[in-house]
Order: structure tokens, then C-alpha cells, then sequence
């Protein structure tokens, strides 16, 4: 064998190039393409292994939404109020850090594998049962110790103009937080409208059936993220039916009528005016079953509306379960610009498949086969009346 000149010269050169053409072979052999070859060129893979946290903006003038690549988060979103006054209606924080330390009560993050609560950690699947982290005792809550709010997604695309949009992917190996099967997850935020928000995500397991149901936990208060509680604003809810939940918030199995309860939104009034009625506050999954359609499989979830700035929030939606949450363990958080975020300082509309539903039969199913695409959308369309 003749090698060229160089290389008897420098033979250490060429045995590095030897392991350097080893390391690309192993390399494209188990990465993230290799499992899924129709979701990364050569540059979307060598973005995903050198993904670092960083912040960008979606803004068409009107609307200026900041997202971030760690846990898929919207940090802030500005929209104007009747008089054309911009404020952010998001809590969270100044800078990534604190979300990153685990500071936020899941500010503004997607969270899964499966959003919510499995009791007990445990479920079964083919006959194999899974035990997931208890990192809400005795439950596992919204994918574990390191659920989709606390990794780093790809950036797959990021479009400009008047549409912005930008699209994350996710690969979640199998036995991550104990999951069962590799897991390909995509969500893209689009301005839509000059005061609509879109989010599409997608979920596509590789080699195993496995729970999936993603949920969007912004905290929302129209008045502005600074305004103080958020128990003067109103709320509709198109949900006749909600799931009631045991001591330790997992659902009974039970699908009840709110009318005539305190859980009754099916027509507009004020958050607070029943709060003090269920506990804490609310945090409950409501049954989506009677709302307006739009766009095909779109249907309206919920609105609500702060009297101050009369910034009104319509939230529609694909999914079958809502869960309303109104920030109740929400205590002396300093976040943005130094505001202070207290007990219902903000309301979560986490759209969702039903709590716990990998472990209740007659419950709509989230378990997805290989090969099968799990699609969740919400818009978010915001005005002033």
C-alpha cells in the first residue's frame, strides 16, 4: 500500500483521520436520523448534538412572542389592550436561568411525555408495566424529574416575514423517565394573524406503543404579567362535564354535569366567584364537549377576559380535555422586571388528553402506536372588545 507523503511523515495524522471516519460511521449508525431518517438532513443532526439554550423572537408588528429551545417555553407575549397599550400577559422570567435551575412552576414550557398525573407512577402496556419518577408523591406529574420543560429541543426551522414561525424537535429515547419506545417530537409556534398564536405539536414513536399527551403550561394574565391576581377576570369554558379527582388529584374514573356546581363555566363569570368553594382553587380537567367547530377538527375550548384592559383570550383546540388551573401554589416568585407572582396571579389552559387516562379504561386512550402520529393543536386568538 503506498500512502502519500504526508501521511508517512505524520503518522499520528493518519490515525486520526482513521478514527475521525469511525466516530461519523458510529455516528450516523445511532443517531436520531438513523431511527427516523426522514427527520433531519446532515445540518438539522449536527444542530441537535450542538443545541444550546437561547432565546428568539416571533414578532409581526402587532404581536411579539419570545420562545426558547430549553423546555419549548414562551417567556413573554405582548399584545395591545383596547387603547393600544402592549403589554406582556405571560408570567415568567427575565433571563433562561431560573427556568433552567428549576425555579419555574413549569412557566410557559410544553410539558410530556404524558402532561399531568399517573397514579401511582405505574401503567401497563402489552403486558409490560412501567414505573415512572414520583416527583409529585405518590404520582408521577407531567413526564417526570426531567420532563420535555427541562431538555433542550432543536431548532429545525425558524421563517420569517408575516407569518413567523419556529419549529423544535424533540428525540425521546426509550426508558427515558421510564417511557416506553423512542419518541420523535415536533412543535411549531406560528404567528398566524397579527393577534393569533398557533401551536402544532406532533409526536411519532419509533419502535414501541406508548402514552402521549403533550400540554402547553403558559400562565396567562390579560391584565399584564405585573397586574396582581387574576380572580376578577371572566371565563367560558365549553365543557358540560368535568373529572373529579380523589385526595390526591388523580380523577375517580367519574365523568360529572357541572351545571348547578361550582365547576359550571358553560357561561361567563368571574374566576373568582366560586373559588373559594373547591379548596385550593381550581385544577380540574374539563370534558371539551360542546364547543363551537372552526378549521376542521378545531374546536372552541375556552375565553377569557380581563375588564381592565379588555384584552379578551379565545383558546380553540383539538384535544378532549382542558385542565383550568388557577396558579394556587404560586407563592412569592420574583419574576420579569421584579414583579412578585402570588397565589392565582395567572390561569393555565392546558389543553390535554384526560389525567391518568393511560390507567382508566373508559377515558379517551393516549396511547399511540409505532408509526402512528399523535397531532395536537392550539390557537390562541387574542383582541380587545
Amino acid at each position: 500500500m503506498t500512502y502519500h507523503p504526508y501521511l508517512r511523515k505524520n503518522p499520528t495524522r493518519y490515525i486520526c483521520a482513521g478514527v475521525l471516519i469511525l466516530c461519523f460511521i458510529l455516528y450516523f449508525r445511532y443517531s436520531p436520523a438513523a431511527v427516523y431518517p426522514y427527520s433531519s438532513s446532515l445540518l438539522k443532526v449536527f444542530e441537535l448534538k450542538m443545541a444550546e439554550p437561547k432565546i428568539f423572537d416571533l414578532d409581526n408588528g402587532t404581536m411579539r412572542v419570545r420562545v426558547s429551545n430549553f423546555g419549548c417555553t414562551i417567556l413573554s407575549l405582548s399584545v395591545p389592550d383596547k387603547d393600544g397599550k402592549m403589554d406582556d400577559v405571560v408570567l415568567g422570567f427575565d433571563t433562561l436561568e431560573p427556568y433552567m435551575k428549576g425555579a419555574a412552576p413549569y412557566f410557559g414550557c410544553i410539558v410530556g411525555r404524558v402532561a399531568n398525573r399517573i397514579k401511582d407512577g405505574k401503567f401497563t402496556i402489552n403486558g409490560v408495566e412501567y414505573s415512572l419518577p414520583i416527583n409529585k408523591p405518590p404520582n408521577s406529574l407531567h413526564g417526570g424529574h426531567k420532563g420535555y420543560d427541562k431538555v433542550l429541543w432543536e431548532v429545525a426551522e425558524q421563517k420569517h416575514g408575516d407569518t413567523p414561525s419556529i419549529t423544535f424537535t424533540y428525540h425521546s429515547h426509550d426508558g427515558e423517565e421510564g417511557y416506553p419506545g423512542d419518541l420523535l417530537v415536533t412543535a411549531t409556534y406560528t404567528l398566524t394573524s397579527k393577534t393569533t398564536l398557533r401551536l402544532d405539536m406532533v409526536a411519532v414513536p419509533g419502535n414501541k406503543a406508548t402514552p402521549v399527551s403533550l400540554a402547553q403550561h403558559t400562565y396567562w394574565n390579560l391584565a399584564g404579567h405585573n397586574s396582581g391576581d387574576v380572580l376578577e377576570h371572566t371565563a367560558q369554558i365549553w365543557a358540560n362535564h368535568v373529572t373529579p379527582v380523589d385526595q390526591n388529584t388523580i380523577p375517580t374514573g367519574e365523568i360529572l354535569p357541572v351545571k348547578d356546581t361550582p365547576f359550571d363555566f358553560t357561561a361567563e363569570k368571574k374566576i373568582g366567584r366560586d373559588i373559594q368553594q373547591v379548596g385550593l382553587g381550581y385544577d380540574h380537567n374539563y370534558v371539551l364537549d360542546c364547543g363551537d367547530e372552526k378549521e376542521g377538527k378545531l374546536r372552541r375550548a375556552a375565553r377569557i377576559k380581563d375588564p381592565k384592559s379588555s384584552r379578551v383570550l379565545n383558546l380553540w383546540t383539538n384535544a378532549p380535555g382542558m385542565q383550568f388551573y388557577t396558579a394556587n401554589y404560586v407563592n412569592g416568585i420574583v419574576g420579569k422586571d421584579g414583579a412578585v407572582y402570588n397565589k392565582h396571579g395567572g390561569v393555565c389552559l392546558e389543553t390535554q388528553g384526560f389525567p391518568n387516562a393511560i390507567n382508566t379504561p373508559n377515558f379517551p386512550s393516549v396511547v399511540v402506536q409505532p408509526g402512528e402520529e399523535y397531532k395536537h393543536t392550539m390557537v390562541y386568538e387574542f383582541s380587545a372588545e
